[in-house]
């Protein structure tokens, strides 16, 4: 049984007008007819609107769409997490879910459930979380490397192209040594992982693309995935 983690730079049912190119992506990695897929909003504090688009986007595709919330009464993690074939963790405060799902025990429930093959998927936090560490602007005043859950190793940074302190950020930790490289994903774009390693760059907007970013002879390399375009 084959890992998978699909990690998305940005966009995606998020945001207004878009095209559910990535979500069916993600419906159809499972090999299901109508898989199920669990949406995990704590990043925003389960923000109510973020849920509503969820839903709105996933009860019209094949597949059935269920959601957890931690700031209302919670349901039994466990039993949920591990009949789904997908989990989707949304956009927001990575360091704050992180936290909360750490006290809940939720992040060894979802490294369980990626180990037996429920595919771990997101956007922006939702991307980030699966790394050794990401870069997050959790904090108000400045981008900072937050340690995450370590299902793959390595850098991750979303919003590449999206926000302008990205792309200087990424130079400035790898020309101080701080990481080896990173992968960095613009928006509209994900790079989708199977048991670990990177499989393809999956553009669904625009010709977007996610690049492993490294120094070389101290010069900046990006260099681009693969590509899939939807």
């Amino acid at each position: 049984m084959k890992k998978h983690i699909i990690a998305i730079g940005g966009g995606g049912f998020g945001r207004k007008n878009s095209s559910q190119l990535i979500e069916e992506y993600l419906l159809n990695i499972s090999g299901k007819t109508n898989p199920k897929i669990c949406f995990l909003p704590t990043a925003t504090g389960d923000n109510d609107s973020y849920i509503v688009r969820f839903y709105s986007i996933f009860t019209r595709l094949k597949c059935i769409p269920s959601h957890i919330e931690f700031f209302k009464r919670t349901i039994d993690l466990e039993n949920h997490i591990m009949e789904q074939d997908i989990v989707f963790v949304g956009g927001g405060n990575t360091k704050s879910m992180l936290s909360i799902w750490n006290d809940w025990g939720m992040s060894q429930l979802l490294k369980n459930a990626y180990n037996k093959g429920v595919i771990m998927s997101g956007v922006s936090a939702g991307a980030i979380c699966w790394f050794t560490s990401g870069i997050t602007d959790s904090w108000d005043n400045e981008l900072r490397i937050l340690p995450c859950l370590n299902f793959i190793s390595g850098t991750c940074c979303p919003h590449y192209d999206e926000e302008p302190s990205r792309i200087p950020y990424v130079k400035k930790i790898l020309l101080e040594k701080k990481v080896t490289n990173c992968i960095s994903i613009e928006g509209g774009s994900a790079i989708h992982f199977i048991d670990g390693k990177p499989f393809k760059n999956v553009s669904f907007k625009n010709n977007k693309n996610t690049y492993n970013v490294f120094l070389d002879n101290n010069g900046i390399v990006e260099k681009p995935f693969e590509k899939i375009q939807l």
